[in-house]
């Protein structure tokens, strides 16, 4: 049975300056969100929690994935898809092997949110139709997916390419 993760959920920080969001929709693997906490810590990257989650931040397996990079993580913990939706700035972009458009031919916006699914489920109907926009890796005929932390490096890395956001880099 999923639980709720140890820590009071927050609201949304008042963004400074816009740059991409990654969120997690009800992540079910700890050592993929602790992969993605740490990739987005390491880019400046923030980071969504969508509820609930199939493990607690106390789990062993996500500290060793996220090792000490939770501090240095802007996270925002949401407790369903309604309360995150609710607040979600910019476009919605939902990273799915039933899409039709690649992420290489899409333009990023800086404030574009990359939406993953469950690593076992991907994410419901209402999930797909409230996104914005729904992009896919193209893979071989026959392979059915990419790690989720993978997807997103691939994925955030265009987007930050495009929009001038990689840390230390000009626009």
């Amino acid at each position: 049975m999923p639980q709720k993760m140890p820590y009071p959920p927050v609201s949304w920080p008042i963004l400074r300056e816009m740059i991409l969001r990654l969120a997690l929709y009800q992540p079910d693997i700890p050592q993929n969100a602790g992969s993605l906490m740490r990739l987005c810590a390491c880019l400046g990257v923030a980071m969504d929690i969508i509820e609930p989650c199939g493990f607690l931040l106390t789990d062993r397996n996500f500290r060793r994935a996220g090792m000490d990079y939770r501090a240095g993580t802007d996270l925002t913990r949401h407790e369903s898809w309604e309360t995150f939706r609710a607040g979600a700035p910019g476009r919605l972009l939902l990273l799915t092997t039933r899409a039709a458009r690649s992420y290489a031919d899409f333009t990023f916006h800086p404030s574009d949110t990359l939406i993953l699914g469950r690593e076992s489920a991907g994410v419901p109907e209402d999930v797909h139709q409230a996104a914005d926009e729904r992009l896919l890796i193209p893979m071989r005929p026959g392979m059915r997916s990419i790690n989720v932390a993978q997807a997103a490096a691939m994925v955030l890395g265009e987007g930050l390419r495009q929009t001038g956001a990689f840390p230390g880099a000009s626009a």
